[in-house]
């Protein structure tokens, strides 16, 4: 039985940002994935908010042109425009910078298994199969990036997202774009309740998605009734060619409480790091697989794996509150009448103002590393 000293399930951006800062570390890492390819059945729009763009180094070959615009419609189509003085967004060609935060893993020798399923993780043996045989390896940590609904967190007797919703899109390259990159983003109770249906042209490719509560909506029926009403007015589709079709789950709880144990811990969206409101990901994905990994370089350094439980969701739950209460804000706004109401307050000045913060505003997920000290703090002045 071989040994590690970390195997990861899943090869999202939580799971390749993990093992490649692991790797870096020297770190023994297994890294696995049940795609052979991971430029297959991507799920994710891939939108990068400002906070991050600055503050990691990520490939820029790997992203789109910048998004300072963003129009906010109304279940009318009354809309309001907004535009910041910064880059606040860009759309990052997902498959590609898999790929290459997958080779950067490899290059520090990380160890790659495609094609491969977690089984289960009981007591350091963690259960894997590949291509219908199973086999089993050793590991003093576990790390669950395996999606909203984890089976790492189900095997390892931690939190379970139990609030998501559902997203599906499709992304377009040929669709003309006239002035500037922008991010349209619709309010409607019917085609999208609960979230938001979008478009966002940067000039390389188009997605045109919807999202909602899955009980209350068809996703795929919904997504093809505001295509069919965006053709034209917003995008033109006459020449376009669907190089994509993306769909998923994204939890909108906030981050859970208990995400780590003395056996393993979950990042990503397994552990709840997406914004309750806006049901942004990929901010509070880097800075927790962070945070992550730091925690696990300690426990590798000792065998106190109790070192592991510095890693709590109960750090950041309290800063997710406001959100959380707007969450359940819209999702009892059940009629367009209600949202057109909404969406009129937003087109006064004290209301443009609060869709600026939400858009352009830098909240997106508290800083880990204030975080643990201030939890380190909490624990001297107890003792």
């Amino acid at each position: 039985m071989k040994e590690y000293d970390v195997v990861i399930i899943g090869a999202g951006l939580a799971g390749l940002q993990c093992a490649k800062i692991l790797g870096l570390q020297g770190a023994k890492v297994l890294l696995v994935d049940c795609k052979y390819s991971l430029d297959e059945g991507v799920h994710t729009t891939g939108i990068f908010v400002r906070r991050t763009l600055e503050d990691f180094a990520l490939p820029q070959d790997c992203l789109g042109a910048a998004v300072r615009h963003v129009s906010l419609y109304s279940p009318r189509r009354k809309v309001l425009n907004l535009e910041s003085r910064h880059d606040e967004f860009r759309v990052g060609k997902m498959a590609k910078m898999y790929k290459r935060f997958l080779n950067d893993c490899i290059s520090v020798g990380v160890m790659w298994s495609p094609s491969t399923k977690f089984i289960d993780a009981k007591n350091s043996i963690v259960k894997l199969e590949t291509t219908g045989e199973t086999w089993n390896v050793k590991a003093r940590v576990v790390v669950g990036a395996d999606g909203a609904q984890s089976r790492v967190a189900k095997s390892l007797n931690l939190d379970q997202n139990n609030e998501w919703i559902v997203g599906v899109e499709e992304v377009f390259c040929g669709v003309p774009l006239n002035g500037e990159p922008r991010f349209h983003c619709f309010l409607d109770t019917r085609l999208a309740p609960g979230y938001l249906a979008w478009v966002i042209n940067d000039g390389e490719e188009t997605h045109i998605g919807v999202g909602g509560y899955a009980k209350e909506f068809e996703p795929m029926k919904a997504l093809k009734e505001f295509r069919r009403s965006i053709e034209g007015s917003i995008v033109d589709l006459r020449n376009a060619l669907q190089i994509e079709k993306r769909g998923g789950r994204i939890p909108v709880g906030g981050v859970l409480k208990r995400i780590a144990n003395e056996n393993g811990l979950l990042i990503g969206d397994a552990a709840g790091a997406v914004s309750p409101l806006t049901a942004g990901g990929l901010d509070p994905c880097v800075r927790l697989s962070g945070m992550a990994a730091s925690v696990i370089a300690e426990r590798l350094k000792t065998d106190n794996a109790g070192i592991l439980k510095a890693y709590s969701g109960e750090l950041f739950r309290a800063r997710f509150t406001s959100r959380l209460w707007m969450r359940r804000l819209i999702a009892a706004i059940g009629n367009q009448t209600l949202m057109e109401m909404g969406c009129a307050f937003l087109r006064s000045p004290p209301g443009k103002k609060f869709a600026e913060e939400v858009f352009f505003g830098r909240g997106s997920f508290p800083d880990v590393e204030l975080a643990l000290k201030a939890d380190k703090l909490k624990a001297t002045l107890v003792h």
